[in-house]
């Protein structure tokens, strides 16, 4: 897979690594992907569904947000919005590098941030997400046993997938501030949400209340067996691709 690496400014002034993954044939559609919370743009899930875009003639444009992966700055001064301007920020270094991107996708909290991103992205035509959560708090299960020390003493040290990090109050008070079911329903562009029934990171109920504020034109895709990380096999991330692949066709031409 022929790739460039890249780096931009993100919305707090500190450089992003990021990568664009490229074609082999012509390039039909340049699309922005947005990982997961506490992940990194070189998730084994996320090289597998560029590579599968790719065979169909979509570049796909990822980075590390703020504080994680290659890219610089602390992650315990980031949240939800900075998250959503990191996405900004990029879809601002493809607007003046190659092209604004027709398609935005998003994993989990990424998902998330893409929707409030996608509002701001008047060249975007089409929209998708894998395990996004209806609310920005859900995320806060992943160290609830923490958040009492943190909002007691405005920061903590806690564990997600296994690797430390600090979580300090201003992240708690920013998730609670977000309004993710508004923007949905704001969208106006097709959205395509997938979403496995048996995630136990995301619960499945987050994808209906998704579904059922969007407004037409939107799909729905059940995921069946795979994992919230899509780990579990190889087949789900590249069946994932081939959806978003098929799918985003009809828009993106």
């Amino acid at each position: 897979m022929a790739y460039k690496k890249v780096t931009f400014e993100g919305s707090r002034g500190h450089e992003l690594a990021a990568r664009l993954d490229l074609p082999e044939t012509d390039i039909k559609a340049y699309g922005l992907f947005a990982h997961c919370f506490s992940c990194s743009k070189d998730l084994s899930a996320v090289n597998r569904i560029s590579r599968a875009l790719n065979e169909d003639g979509i570049a796909v444009f990822r980075f590390d947000f703020t504080g994680l992966g290659q890219s610089d700055g602390n992650f315990s001064n980031t949240n939800f919005t900075s998250n959503v301007g990191d996405i900004l920020a990029a879809v601002d270094h493809m607007r003046v590098r190659m092209e604004a991107p027709a398609v935005m996708m998003g994993h989990s909290l990424g998902g998330a941030a893409t929707f409030m991103a996608a509002n701001q992205v008047p060249e975007v035509r089409a929209v998708a997400t894998i395990g996004a959560p209806a609310n920005a708090v859900n995320v806060l299960k992943q160290f609830s046993d923490d958040i009492e020390t943190i909002e007691k003493e405005g920061k903590a040290d806690v564990l997600l997938g296994g690797r430390p990090f600090v979580i300090k109050k201003q992240f708690i008070d920013d998730a609670r501030d977000q309004d993710l079911l508004a923007e949905v329903g704001a969208l106006r562009k097709p959205l395509l949400v997938m979403h496995s029934p048996i995630d136990d990171t995301v619960d499945i109920d987050h994808a209906r209340q998704i579904y059922e504020a969007a407004k037409h034109p939107k799909s729905f895709v059940s995921l069946d067996t795979a994992d919230h990380l899509l780990m579990n096999k190889a087949a789900d991330s590249q069946y994932v691709a081939r959806v978003i692949s098929a799918w985003a066709s009809q828009y993106i031409g």
